[in-house]
């Protein structure tokens, strides 16, 4: 008995030392550019400046390949990020992930959270900010949406 525990201990230790080597491997200097389509109510397809300016809602679809916590929250896949300046004005939660499909648009509600605003240069694309904790879990810390200057921090 003693030995089939210290077997399976010895053997899940192996399998998430191999899952960290794994995830580790896709983020490149803290930064993880996904690939995304932008949405913009004041842009068409394309981001440019009126979206700061114009919009009071900011999203973008991005694909989670590996799991990631967001806020104390384990998310993967196709995933809708929203930013709401006026629930940030009001003091509500700004920022909610909501389970994507393509083929239907947004689902379920995943998580939600009041935003930690910085100024930042202004981006092409989507970025998330990545970092792996240990034991190997991968957290975003961060997340700016295309054609914004503000980044955006995700509380712990």
């Amino acid at each position: 008995m003693r030995f089939r525990i210290i077997g399976s201990a010895i053997g899940l230790v192996g399998l998430v030392g191999i899952g960290t080597l794994g995830a580790r491997g896709t983020v490149h200097s803290g930064t993880l550019d996904l690939c995304c389509v932008e949405h913009h109510a004041c842009c068409g397809d394309a981001a440019s400046d009126c979206c700061a300016k114009a919009s009071e809602k900011q999203s973008s679809i991005v694909n989670f390949a590996d799991t990631v916590m967001v806020h104390k929250r384990f998310i993967a896949g196709p995933v809708l990020i929203v930013h709401d300046d006026a629930k940030m004005a009001r003091g509500e939660p700004c920022t909610t992930f909501y389970r994507f499909d393509p083929a239907d648009g947004p689902k379920e509600e995943l998580v939600s959270f009041h935003c930690q605003p910085r100024r930042g240069d202004k981006t092409a694309k989507t970025t998330l900010t990545i970092v792996s904790d240990d034991p190997g879990i991968r957290r975003l810390t961060e997340y700016q949406l295309a054609g914004d200057t503000e980044a955006h921090g995700v509380p712990r």
